[in-house]
């Protein structure tokens, strides 16, 4: 009796594994119009006093197309089916924790941006958002150069993982 229940079970694994279960590791943007296959990242407006700020924030949204498989990057807006642009909004610096004797110690950064991925020719809009935030914090040193230091790259590290995620969302359609 347990024997012919027992045989019910390779033929349920085998039935899961030809169906498969759905489940896939990234979106290669599958609702994005197959036409699509050269994007233009743009410098992004920056209205921030951050000096270099759009610079970063360029060379991560590029970094993020040129690690999927699914565009090519355009070298202009010419010869591009669509763009990728945006403005930074906002970038502020706040304090996060502090010593006994109430200094500073440890700082965050937050940035926020606004996001487009548009066709090109026909202008349509693909994926926005207008309220794309993120921060990421750093140590405060007594040596100001050491602690600019730490805010400059715990900027370029942000700005890396707001591209990113970003980047998801247009692949994934959200």
């Amino acid at each position: 009796m347990n024997r012919g229940r027992n045989c019910w079970i390779p033929l349920f694994l085998l039935a899961f594994v030809i169906c498969g279960c759905g489940y896939h590791f990234s979106p290669g943007g599958e609702h994005i119009d197959k036409g699509i296959q050269r994007v233009f990242v743009e410098k992004f407006v920056n209205q921030t006093s951050e000096a270099n700020l759009e610079n970063y924030v360029q060379s991560a949204f590029i970094n993020e197309v040129r690690m999927g498989s699914r565009f090519e990057l355009a070298g202009s807006r010419e010869k591009t089916d669509a763009i990728l642009s945006g403005k930074i909004l906002r970038s502020d610096v706040s304090h996060l924790s502090y010593s006994n004797v109430d200094v500073a110690t440890e700082n965050r950064v937050t940035v926020t941006m606004e996001i487009a991925f548009k066709a090109r020719g026909s202008g349509e809009i693909i994926w926005n958002n207008n309220a794309v935030t993120g921060n990421e914090s750093f140590l405060v040193t007594t040596d100001p150069n050491r602690t600019e230091t730490n805010r400059k790259n715990a900027l370029i590290k942000l700005v890396g993982d707001m591209a990113e995620r970003a980047y998801r969302s247009i692949m994934s359609g959200f």
